[in-house]
């Protein structure tokens, strides 16, 4: 990438959150590159919600930038990232349903292709130097557009506090609604919210009630379980309890309903891609219905090892989302026989939820290949159990010839 200083920069589009450090980096850009250079604040509209969203146009001008484009990515989010993913089954390190990292592909993609149209020099991001996402965005930004200039503050600048942004701004009379008893550390959108920073820190911990904002506590979730049912053809969501809905729709509904039953909240110690742990707690209510959900009508639907191949693309799948290495030929390899063994993944669930849980009670499918006549302990015509003595000697063969050498 080249270095920003080696060339003039005229024009700047910021991946801009309203938050306090992209509010600080708009008059900071102003500092560096002159008040002349104009700067675009771009905002992506992932369903982080409607508060978020709130006046940012204004606040992103009252910061110095010359306007602002807010953007709709939550179709494009879903249909093009979340569904494809959930094909692919990938969990990050066992537990993490990926929310940040699957809205990221979509947010850099939309930014670039704004620098593109205004014609900028630069793109920009708030990311910190110790974090995922400066990986992401900028491996994004070399994948589409290698020819732009990119711009990392957190790696230039000298403030390095929460106390020197709020000073910073105070010095350049930018108005923020920042303040330095700000404890988490969140980032939220239509498929999860993320905590991390306050008590978490210090992973002997346990997380207080006040860390979780989005689902109850399994203590408070109703005393009466709750069954929904999902519907899927080709490994695609066509109806929630028998209705269609709007991807969008169906991730906000199933968000709604798992939040009520404590379902999706997990605190893990992750491995960051460059090289720290990090403590984190997720709440992903809908995306663990829909998780459980599809390996529970996976498991009906694929042989042995087909299941456990699409396992491995799942592993697999899973660091390429978190280290993001979206735009390769890696993830369209791997979305592809991910989609291929979705196509007999056709059928209906049914999840109980309960206190925290979401368990699959119920499955059917017209490509299932569980048979009861097979599975039955009874007597049948369909299996032989003398048979198994032959393939269980051919099975271990190997095991009796090297204790034969003995």
């Amino acid at each position: 990438m080249a270095i920003a200083q080696n060339k003039e920069i005229k024009k700047i589009v910021l991946a801009y959150s309203g938050g306090l450090d992209t509010s600080a980096i708009i008059p900071w850009l102003k500092e560096q590159y002159g008040e002349s250079v104009e700067i675009i604040a771009f905002a992506a509209n992932v369903g982080q919600g409607d508060d978020e969203l709130e006046g940012i146009e204004a606040k992103a001008i009252a910061s110095g930038a010359s306007e602002c484009h807010v953007l709709d990515l939550q179709e494009e989010f879903v249909n093009d990232i979340i569904f494809p993913t959930l094909k692919t089954g990938a969990i990050y390190e066992s537990e993490y349903l990926l929310g940040t990292s699957l809205a990221r592909p979509v947010i850099a993609k939309a930014q670039v292709e704004l620098a593109l149209k205004l014609g900028a020099d630069a793109v920009c991001h708030g990311c910190t130097g110790k974090g995922n996402d400066q990986v992401r965005f900028e491996s994004t930004f070399a994948a589409l557009a290698p020819h732009l200039t990119v711009i990392a503050p957190w790696r230039e600048w000298d403030m390095e506090s929460r106390e020197d942004l709020l000073a910073y701004l105070a010095e350049k009379n930018v108005p923020t609604t920042a303040s330095a008893t700000k404890i988490y550390s969140r980032d939220a959108n239509l498929w999860h919210i993320s905590h991390e920073g306050g008590e978490l820190e210090d992973p002997w911990q346990e997380p207080t009630e006040q860390v979780w904002t989005w689902t109850k506590s399994p203590e408070q979730a109703p005393d009466k379980a709750e069954y929904v049912e999902l519907s899927f053809l080709h490994g695609e969501l066509t109806t929630v309890n028998g209705k269609k809905l709007s991807g969008v729709d169906a991730i906000s509904l199933l968000n709604n309903i798992g939040a009520e039953h404590g379902v999706g909240r997990i605190d893990i110690v992750e491995n960051r891609l460059v090289g720290m742990k990090s403590r984190g707690c997720y709440e992903t209510p809908g995306g663990t219905i829909l998780f459980k959900a599809y390996k529970g009508l996976e498991t009906l639907i694929l042989d042995k090892m087909t299941l456990k191949y699409r396992e491995e693309l799942g592993h697999e799948f899973s660091h390429l989302l978190y280290d993001g290495r979206w735009f390769t030929p890696l993830c369209g390899a791997i979305l592809a026989g991910a989609n291929a063994l979705a196509q007999d993944v056709t059928g209906d669930v049914v999840l109980k939820l309960y206190k925290g849980t979401a368990s699959v009670v119920k499955r059917r499918s017209p490509n299932s290949l569980y048979s009861e006549d097979f599975a039955t302990f009874g007597a049948d015509d369909v299996y032989n159990q003398k048979h198994a003595e032959g393939f269980i000697r051919l099975f271990s063969l190997s095991s009796r010839i090297k204790a034969l050498t003995k």
